[in-house]
């Protein structure tokens, strides 16, 4: 960093512009990168309704995901019992290390927050938990961000098979992909996310946010999506990772018919004749397809090939 974050704040009003920002960065020596997905909120009414949307009380623990330049992690500090905020861009966490000194709820750290596309970071569950332990057993989990369109699906995929899981989600995503969170059966964003989220959270769209909120402006529009977690829906899958891979194998293909597509899913586990016995056992015929079955459709599919090839691997 080539020269100090300056001392004097300016009014509030004027802290959150693009050229706020870029003259920030620009003192700092830094620009956006692009390959860690920056786009910062520009709109300092977006960061408040981000941060309102999650209802955050003092004996929250937030997970944050891109700390930036500490805008919004300020705001959850101020409502929230503790905050861990994670940054990739080393500039950017030593920028943030600045602004948020002297909260002593804050905790950053610095690098990616994904291990690999399928697991998260070994160290931020074992942080999470400690937060939690602090404040007690009213203690409610959320995660609330400006998300990185990059990391956003495999982060929010892998958290909701945590333990402990967000009780709600609040983040800006593309709306691509909250389109997809919420979409219902028979539509063209309707897939194995959505049966996945759906399946064990409430979803809503909040917001949907026009490039131009954000700097730099994205080439797609985004959306402030809120997930509430539904615990008796979970409790209600046996297995939950056999349930998140087996909806995506039957998403796979799509557009293909239902039999075909289960009997690829379950090759090497379930023959022909077994997969036909399950298909009729819940009556779907020959021309049902994956995308026209409702969310409770595909749990009790998923469920009766799981008992199905249990029964056959202890036969």
């Amino acid at each position: 960093m080539n020269q100090p974050y300056p001392n004097e704040r300016e009014p509030n009003e004027t802290r959150q512009t693009a050229t706020y920002l870029s003259k920030r960065l620009a003192q700092a020596g830094l620009r956006p990168v692009t390959r860690f997905g920056q786009n910062f909120l520009i709109d300092l009414n977006l960061i408040d309704l981000i941060a309102r949307s999650a209802e955050l009380k003092p004996n929250d623990v937030v997970f944050e995901v891109g700390t930036g330049v500490g805008s919004l992690t300020a705001k959850l500090a101020d409502a929230a019992g503790a905050v861990l905020s994670i940054e990739i861009d080393a500039n950017l966490h030593q920028l943030a290390s600045e602004e948020l000194s002297g909260r002593p709820n804050v905790l950053l750290l610095k690098g990616d927050a994904l291990r690999n596309k399928n697991a998260l970071r070994d160290d931020l569950m074992g942080h999470i938990r400690d937060a939690i332990a602090r404040i007690g057993d009213d203690a409610r989990f959320a995660l609330v961000a400006n998300l990185p369109y990059n990391i956003a699906t495999p982060l929010i995929s892998n958290l909701l098979h945590e333990t402990p899981y967000p009780d709600v989600i609040v983040v800006t995503i593309q709306k691509e992909l909250a389109d997809r969170m919420v979409a219902q059966p028979g539509t063209k964003d309707y897939g194995a996310l959505s049966v996945w989220v759906q399946s064990v959270c409430r979803a809503s769209i909040v917001r949907v946010l026009s490039p131009k909120v954000f700097w730099p402006r994205p080439k797609v529009d985004s959306a402030i999506i809120r997930l509430d977690a539904e615990p008796e829906k979970r409790a209600a899958i046996p297995d939950l990772k056999y349930f998140h891979d087996t909806v995506r194998a039957l998403f796979f293909h799509r557009r293909k018919f239902l039999r075909s597509v289960v009997i690829s899913a379950m090759k090497g586990r379930l023959d022909k004749a077994e997969v036909d016995q399950v298909l009729a056992s819940l009556g779907h015929g020959e021309t049902s397809r994956t995308e026209q079955l409702t969310v409770t459709e595909l749990q009790q599919l998923v469920e009766a090939l799981r008992q199905a090839e249990a029964k056959k691997a202890t036969s």
